[in-house]
């Protein structure tokens, strides 16, 4: 069974430096894998737009948009449902190349070292140069196609795929290092906490890998499939369901901390503020607050649509995507909106954030680019 609707939600395949791993104020530049970092938090250091930006440009990709972009310097990549991977100046809206596959690029990509990674429903996972979107090589996996935004720590890069597998690949050469079993399709992208690798799976479990050898730590089992990616904050790791939780877990040992009752299946994927909240939105089309620690609602806001992407912020603003073919910023503390931006379809893509610009695809078949004053 494929899910071709649901997997923007997962992650977009969002290129990965390791210098994301260790942001700093000072380090604005890139938003260089799903949720900017290992940990998922998706926060930025930089200013917030807290009015109605303008469009600086649009890119027609000929298909619909669900990954998510990564921008490197000045390159912007995001595959498309037309079969291909494109990378673009993230100035101007320029192609500067196209890399075409067998099938949807439906994750996001992850880049260090000058090397682009992520999967295509072509049944194989890439490597290419980052400069000329040259084949570097491919790793050949089992049937059904989809798989989750690649995560690249040291010289490995993790992923999970529909064939029940989660990989670890030596990111040069595209050898296998290790492959760990689950017993339902993966979507979910891996997140990890010290030697920890979190990643959820379709047969509603969610699963503590050890990241160097493959070896299950623990297993925590929800009501249904799991499509959402993790987020670690402190000691724990929050995980969304279908079965319509977030759930908070003690990370060393999988101990139920709190839940959550969303009212409704929840495909998005959680963000975790510097202060602690936790943020995460509904098909019910709400978006939610939670304080992490505790699991204390802070508020919940109607958007219009239904939430498949996730939340990206600033110090004071939030930038979330709706099936109401909006783009919408709200005050990261109430939770009142501050502006929209409308666009021709329904926005899955988790938007990246650079200085005062904003990134983010339609299913429009467009890319964005907004710039605020």
């Amino acid at each position: 069974m494929k899910i071709y609707t649901l997997l923007m939600v997962l992650g977009g395949v969002m290129l990965a430096t390791q210098a994301a791993q260790t942001k700093t104020a000072d380090e604005i530049k890139n938003w260089s894998e799903f949720r900017i970092n290992p940990e998922n938090t998706g926060y930025a250091y930089g200013d917030s737009i807290r009015t109605a930006p303008k469009e600086i440009w649009r890119f027609d990709t000929g298909g619909s948009v669900e990954s998510s972009p990564t921008i490197v310097g000045d390159t912007l990549i995001e595959g498309t449902f037309n079969n291909h991977l494109y990378a673009l100046d993230k100035n101007t809206g320029k192609l500067k190349w196209q890399f075409k596959v067998g099938g949807l690029v439906r994750a996001s990509a992850s880049v260090v070292d000058g090397m682009v990674y992520f999967g295509a429903d072509d049944n194989k996972f890439y490597a290419l140069d980052f400069d000329m979107g040259k084949l570097i090589w491919s790793y050949e996996l089992g049937g059904d196609g989809e798989q989750s935004s690649p995560l690249i720590l040291g010289e490995l890069v993790y992923f999970g795929a529909f064939d029940n597998f989660v990989y670890a690949l030596n990111r040069k050469t595209g050898d296998l290092i290790w492959k760990f079993e689950t017993g339902g399709g993966i979507l979910s992208s891996p997140k990890v906490q010290g030697d920890r690798l979190f990643i959820g799976a379709m047969d509603n479990v969610f699963y503590a890998i050890n990241r160097h050898t493959g070896e299950k730590l623990w297993s925590f089992e929800t009501g249904k499939m799991i499509l959402s990616s993790p987020a670690v904050y402190q000691d724990k790791v929050f995980i969304g369901s279908y079965d319509g939780f977030v759930y908070a877990l003690d990370g060393a040992s999988g101990a139920l901390a709190w839940k959550a009752n969303l009212n409704g299946d929840v495909f998005a994927s959680p963000t975790i503020g510097p202060d602690g909240t936790l943020y995460i939105g509904s098909r019910n089309g709400y978006l939610y607050a939670f304080k992490a620690m505790t699991g204390e609602d802070v508020w919940k806001k109607s958007l219009g649509g239904t939430v498949f992407g996730t939340v990206a912020l600033t110090h004071d603003t939030l930038y979330i995507g709706s099936s109401d073919n909006q783009l919408h910023a709200l005050d990261r503390k109430t939770g009142e909106t501050l502006w929209t931006f409308g666009v021709g379809g329904r926005i899955w893509t988790s938007v990246a954030i650079v200085g005062k610009q904003l990134f983010f695809g339609s299913h429009d078949g467009f890319i964005y680019a907004l710039e605020g004053e």
